[in-house]
């Protein structure tokens, strides 16, 4: 027999559980989790408005309900948790599918100021993270920036303008549709420091802005048409020539009767974050132009956007798990074909996949082929690895040292408190938004 534990229980967590009991009968499989609950960014990543991608952890119950696969949830490794060195102890081989756990930052001027969040803060929020904080958001807010042109910049901005009518029956947590539906803001710009043809969200996402009700886009076609791609974007691949096209469509297009407007502006670089009464009131971007090299340059020239909300969406970054190396360049853990690398050498028994492998890449279909090439180099192993004495079963030894994982039938538990809670609010399933309701619901289960 051959026991793995993978640590991470979403899509690439659940991918490399997949691939590793598909092809060995042999492998035991324990996935790992520092949340309660499974399915990692499927369920606190995904917006509550995209029942399809969020059908996916359908596709991820049936690998942690494998025969073969435990999930053991509200399990932190490294500092305060399972050191890495112990479930080396416990396991022949232990795969880290820890994601990006943070976001990059913009580096400016007044980026810490009251009203400047993280997407992913904003994400989490809306999404029940039990981790997330409930900031006032949306409080005294008209105006708000969302900085970035990718998929989660597409997403905040589209809970930004939806209403009650939208989000009541998905599983959004009551707090944060209370707070969306009382929402004041009627302006959002998103905004980009290159031109329309080098935007990084798909054409699927964006059109969904022109379905929002009561919604008004707004693309000055001045703006837009310093990106030469803009005028002409023949030569432009597929999915770079179907964004355009919409965004031309919106261009200079009047907006009647519209509750709300969203703008999409291009070739503005952050260059401050500009205090009024004590929060942030306004961003100050610089005027970019293209450099003639697929990158922009600054102009010196400026302009403020006032704004009482600013999201930066720029990007992820891997963080360090305490007993692994690291490599903070490229924010991953140096590894090949997914081994991982302890200074320059392959550490047996150690592997990584999804972000803090390859980096944050990809859409949540990528993990599957990451997952495939780690599992193979694990199984090459798995005549050296299966060489060495295990304890015993490692469930039995992790609750011997005060550790009480949360079982399937935790989980299982916390699902059926959640749909309750939804029924007793007139919706559906709705999430349970922090830590204590999260685990008094997984104790109904018993033992």
């Amino acid at each position: 027999m051959l026991r793995v534990a993978v640590i991470g229980s979403g899509p690439s967590g659940c991918y490399t559980a997949q691939s590793l009991v598909q092809q060995d009968a042999r492998v035991r499989v324990d996935v790992l989790d520092r949340l309660p609950c499974p399915y990692g960014l499927v369920r606190y990543g995904v917006a509550p408005d995209h029942e399809k991608i969020k059908s996916l952890q359908n596709a991820l119950r049936a690998v942690l309900e494998h025969e073969r696969v435990r999930f053991l949830g509200g399990v932190p490794v490294g500092p305060g948790g399972v050191p890495v060195a112990r479930l080396r102890e416990l396991y022949h081989a232990v795969v880290y599918c820890v994601g990006a756990a943070t976001d990059r930052r913009l580096g400016i001027p007044g980026e810490e100021l009251p009203g400047s969040w993280s997407a992913t803060e904003f994400v989490s929020w809306y999404s029940a993270h039990p981790d997330a904080a409930d900031g006032g958001f949306l409080r005294g807010v008209r105006s708000a920036v969302v900085i970035g042109m990718g998929n989660v910049a597409v997403d905040v901005t589209r809970m930004l303008a939806r209403g009650a009518t939208e989000l009541s029956p998905t599983d959004m947590p009551h707090a944060a549709l209370t707070a969306l539906a009382a929402s004041r803001v009627d302006r959002i710009h998103m905004v980009g420091r290159r031109g329309p043809s080098q935007a990084r969200f798909t054409t699927k996402e964006l059109r969904e802005l022109g379905t929002l009700p009561e919604t008004g886009l707004a693309v000055d076609p001045a703006e837009a048409a310093r990106d030469p791609a803009y005028t002409d974007p023949s030569a432009l691949p597929a999915p770079q020539r179907r964004n355009v096209e919409v965004l031309r469509g919106w261009a200079g297009a009047p907006v009647p009767g519209a509750r709300r407007l969203i703008r999409l502006r291009f070739f503005l670089r952050p260059a401050e974050l500009i205090a009024r009464e004590g929060r942030v009131g306004a961003v100050r971007f610089e005027r970019t132009a293209p450099d003639g090299h697929g990158g922009v340059t600054g102009t010196g020239r400026f302009e403020d956007i006032e704004a009482q909300l600013v999201l930066r969406s720029v990007g992820y970054r891997g963080v360090p798990l305490e007993g692994l190396p690291f490599d903070a360049a490229g924010g991953t853990v140096p590894h090949l074909a997914g081994r991982v690398l302890r200074e320059g050498a392959v550490a047996p028994g150690e592997y990584v996949a999804g972000w803090i492998k390859r980096g944050p890449t990809g859409v949540i279909g990528t993990n599957r082929p990451c997952a495939k090439e780690t599992v193979a180099s694990l199984l090459r192993d798995a005549p050296f690895l299966t060489d060495r004495d295990l304890p015993g079963d490692p469930l039995a030894a992790l609750r011997a040292e005060g550790v009480e994982p949360v079982g399937w039938t935790g989980w299982q538990a916390i699902e059926h408190a959640e749909a309750e809670l939804g029924a007793s609010l007139g919706r559906s399933v709705v999430k349970l938004p922090d830590w204590e309701s999260l685990l008094a619901a997984a104790r109904t289960a018993g033992p």
